[in-house]
């Protein structure tokens, strides 16, 4: 029977089974351990602390000096993770620390263009720099002045469109109500003549003229 599901690992609570466990697994593991160093000509160390605290280790070599040596190249290693992360973390603070300073220097420009805009803290202007603002003001008056003009055009075009709409749905209506009031009238005139050849030809001849009439004779 197949198992369906992952395997949930867990601490052993009976200590003699997690004694037995702990023997096997720890006997598979240098047995790896060796196979991939024999296998891979590589350098393998293995440690391992039992729960009472007893050491075990294994190294590609029986040699202490191979376990110091690959424990020196670890310590090496990490050592230098550690630097090359340190100086990365600081040129980072660096760039985060410039970033700030420019934006903080270009908000201060811009808050300082946005006074002297509203006419504030222009004791400090040289002639120069009023002639440029007030070049500025004009040029920036100018492009209001020319969109206000675009959207007054549109909103007037927008307005005649409709109101030539609605002109064409009012000469519509008018239309039909003159083509109605003409419609009365001749039915009028039609209900007048036969009141009229009513009183004076017999029934017979006024449903033969009908007759006459709806076949367009």
């Amino acid at each position: 029977m197949v198992r369906s599901g992952k395997v949930v690992l867990k601490r052993i609570e009976n200590k003699i089974n997690r004694q037995v466990t702990f023997s096997k697994r720890k006997s598979g593991l240098f047995k790896k351990a060796h196979e991939i160093s024999l296998l891979c000509d590589a350098q393998v160390a293995l440690i391992i602390f039992s729960p009472r605290g007893k050491l075990f280790h294994y190294s590609s070599s029986s040699s202490d000096s191979c376990m110091e040596n690959i424990l020196e190249r670890h310590e090496s290693y990490s050592y230098g993770e550690r630097q090359l992360h340190a100086i990365n973390q600081e040129s980072q603070e660096t760039n985060w620390n410039l970033e700030y300073a420019s934006l903080k220097s270009r908000l201060e420009v811009v808050q300082r263009n946005h006074r002297h805009f509203m006419g504030e803290d222009l004791e400090s202007l040289s002639l120069r720099d009023l002639q440029s603002l007030e070049t500025e003001l004009d040029s920036g008056l100018k492009n209001m002045r020319s969109k206000k003009n675009q959207l007054m055009l549109k909103s007037i075009s927008e307005l005649e469109t409709k109101d030539k709409t609605l002109q064409e749905k009012n000469n519509s209506l008018v239309k039909k109500v003159k083509e109605n009031e003409v419609e009365e009238k001749e039915g009028e005139v039609v209900f007048l003549q036969r009141q009229k050849l009513n009183t004076v030809l017999p029934p017979w001849m006024i449903s033969h003229i009908d007759h006459h009439q709806s076949y367009g004779f």
